[in-house]
């Protein structure tokens, strides 16, 4: 099921990247009749071909594992086994039609085998020990000057217990001289599930309603200090009404052998505000730092402080450890196993709203040599190479207080042509 998927994403990516080509032969020959565009292109000379630079059309594929244990597991009440282990592949296209406009498209889909979900039933090797997510988005970027852009995108995703369609914009503006921004990001989401209860009380529990909403609005501010020093800010509102928490997650109450489903409020208002520094050490290192307060109304507070620091071994390679620090309280709604009280209104034992703390410690290798790493030519399309550009690879472990154990590995390819 894997490998065909990656097939048909492939078979898809190299679809609108021929088309595309194509499009840009024919625009190159009618384009020469505009002196004007002339002014707003950069040629870029290779060994082979002289091309402009707006035409150039960029694929991103992004690969990775991720696997976790752990003995808090959400479906059986807060005890039990949390094994999970995912694979996500996502191939991301960017294609310019003209010196101002670009189509984004990306693709992704992951698969995932879970010991935790497979206890929906109580039954090793249910249905629900394994499910595949699919998502596509697709987008354009309009940059209508030098210091205004603006963009709009759509987007569906899939699963077995859920669909999801959402949609965004984004508007920026930059000083003359390009040494302050400010960017507006907003996105909403419309989920349905198809609800699924704990199999021994199917026909004694029921969530109001089967529908979720989403709607996120972000503001960022950047500004260059000097030729050394940059920051951020960051500040994000979410609010989520409708089926906010998991029909299938089991609740326990204090002396009480049997379970119920966990019930939460049916509003969330999430907001935080970060703060992002990058000081460049020295021609070889250099500092990025990042912190983030988190507030919800549900009692949720958190703190997160990250650092990563790159060393560029040369032109082309680079490796940047990192590491992140996260702190929260948990949430009022949240009880351990049989520690809740049976008066309450809501109630959860899912960990992941509990307060703990976590660290990341991961390590990153970039490769991009000016010349690419392979130059392929592009059959019956003349004038035209494909050229690897970079290859990013990253590893990371990643432990929390409560138990649970993480590892994650991903490799990035970036493509040009």
């Amino acid at each position: 099921m894997r490998m065909q998927l990656t097939l048909l994403t492939f078979a898809f990516v190299i679809l609108l990247c021929v088309q595309e080509v194509k499009a840009q032969v024919k625009g190159l020959v009618l384009g020469n009749k505009d002196q004007s565009l002339k002014r707003d292109t950069t040629k870029i000379e290779t060994s082979t071909y002289t091309r402009s630079d707006w035409k150039k059309v960029e694929v991103n594929f992004l690969n990775s594992y991720y696997s976790q244990d752990g003995n808090n597991g959400a479906v059986t009440g807060g005890i039990g086994t949390e094994q999970l282990t995912d694979f996500t592949q996502k191939v991301s296209v960017s294609i310019p039609t003209n010196p101002k406009l670009k189509l984004n498209i990306s693709g992704a889909y992951d698969y995932y085998s879970s010991a935790s979900t497979d206890n929906i039933d109580n039954v090793r090797s249910s249905d629900s020990s394994s499910d595949v997510r699919a998502q596509f988005t697709i987008g354009a970027q309009y940059q209508a000057s030098k210091e205004l852009n603006y963009g709009l995108n759509f987007g569906t995703s899939l699963e077995y217990d859920y669909t999801s369609i959402h949609g965004g914009f984004n508007f920026g503006k930059a000083s003359k001289d390009g040494n302050s921004r400010l960017d507006l990001f907003g996105q909403a989401f419309i989920d349905k599930w198809y609800v699924i209860y704990p199999r021994e009380i199917r026909r004694e529990v029921s969530v109001p309603t089967d529908k979720r909403q989403s709607y996120n609005l972000a503001l960022n501010y950047s500004q260059v200090i000097n030729k050394r020093m940059q920051f951020s800010l960051i500040a994000e509102a979410t609010y989520m009404n409708g089926l906010l928490s998991t029909p299938f997650h089991r609740v326990y109450f204090k002396n009480a052998a049997k379970a119920t489903i966990e019930v939460l409020p049916s509003t969330r208002l999430k907001i935080p505000l970060a703060l992002r520094y990058n000081f460049h050490i020295s021609e070889k290192f250099i500092l990025r730092a990042y912190y983030r307060y988190y507030w919800d109304n549900w009692g949720m507070q958190g703190h997160t402080l990250s650092a990563e620091i790159p060393y560029k071994v040369n032109r082309f390679f680079a490796v940047y450890p990192y590491y992140r620090f996260h702190t929260q309280s948990s949430v009022d709604h949240f009880a351990g196993y049989q520690e809740h009280v049976q008066d309450a209104n809501f109630y959860t034992s899912d960990y992941d709203l509990s307060a703990l703390t976590s660290n990341t410690l991961g390590l990153g290798i970039l490769y991009s040599p000016s010349d690419g790493l392979a130059n392929i030519k592009i059959p019956f399309v003349k004038n035209r190479i494909l050229m690897i550009e970079s290859i990013d690879l990253k590893g990371a472990v990643y432990n929390r207080s409560t138990g649970l154990n993480a590892f994650i590995v991903s490799l990035g390819v970036k493509v040009g042509f």
